[in-house]
């Protein structure tokens, strides 16, 4: 996927044996969809957020006090459109697989592609 002047694609990387993503830094853009990758461990996303690189990074709840989640499998796209409004405050964050109760463990490093607008 080719980025456009109002779109950039970004990569969240899954290091093997862990369940957090490096950081990624969203500035001047929204995240609005998920691409995951053609091989992974079966976990559902789960999200932290910071407002400094390097930061203290919190899991990220929504207004009813539910972990935000996103349903992943392998070879999936994701809109976010409503995930967007959750996530739109925050210009750091981190994907994990799995929840903060069950985080999941990647069998090898797993690179999820992230499309965002401007």
């Amino acid at each position: 996927m080719a980025a456009t002047a109002n779109t950039a694609l970004k990569t969240a990387v899954i290091a093997i044996d862990t369940s957090l993503s490096a950081e990624v830094d969203l500035e001047g853009f929204r995240l609005a969809g998920i691409v995951m990758p053609a091989a992974w461990t079966a976990a559902n996303l789960t999200f932290q957020v910071a407002t400094a690189t390097g930061g203290t990074f919190q899991d990220l709840y929504d207004d009813a006090g539910n972990e935000v989640t996103v349903t992943a499998a392998v070879s999936r796209s994701h809109g976010i459109d409503l995930l967007a409004g959750v996530l739109a405050p925050w210009r750091f964050m981190k994907i994990r697989s799995g929840t903060s109760a069950a985080a999941v463990a990647q069998a090898a490093a797993r690179t999820i592609s992230l499309v965002c607008k401007s």
